[in-house]
């Protein structure tokens, strides 16, 4: 009995690992205010929008991103472009445009799927005191 429940409770942690871990693997589209992205974020996202890029010419599922609200694939190539936009202002390169893909394969509900940026916002601000301050800075100008 005691090697059932510790076998429970291992199994039980081991999920609680995985989702609280889980999300800081996967490729994500934050979709805030790129003014309010670190570098780090900043970067980070224009790269994985590349990612998504790759992944839908594959014509790879894509549920898991929609179901863990990160990804919004209607707004791909605009998002990517507003990021590219917010790097060049700051005085970043940028040199790679998006490449072609289609979502056409996608379940009508996938490609009209919009991310909810507020939940995004909130989390960013856990995870990140930079993004915090320049929300912060940004919340305090207007």
């Amino acid at each position: 009995m005691v090697h059932i429940e510790k076998e429970r409770r291992c199994r039980f942690l081991s999920a609680a690992f995985f989702c609280r871990n889980v999300l800081e693997k996967f490729m994500r589209m934050w979709m805030v205010d790129p003014v309010v992205l670190c570098r780090k974020h900043l970067l980070g996202e224009h790269v994985e929008c590349h990612m998504f890029a790759g992944h839908l010419q594959r014509r790879r599922r894509i549920t898991n991103y929609i179901r863990l609200n990160l990804l919004e694939p209607g707004r791909l190539r605009q998002r990517h472009d507003r990021l590219a936009k917010e790097m060049l202002r700051r005085s970043m390169s940028h040199k790679s445009p998006l490449p072609e893909y289609d979502i056409s394969y996608l379940p009508k509900e996938h490609q009209t799927y919009t991310v909810d940026a507020d939940a995004s916002l909130k989390d960013l601000k856990k995870r990140c005191p930079d993004c915090r301050k320049r929300v912060s800075d940004r919340d305090g100008l207007h």
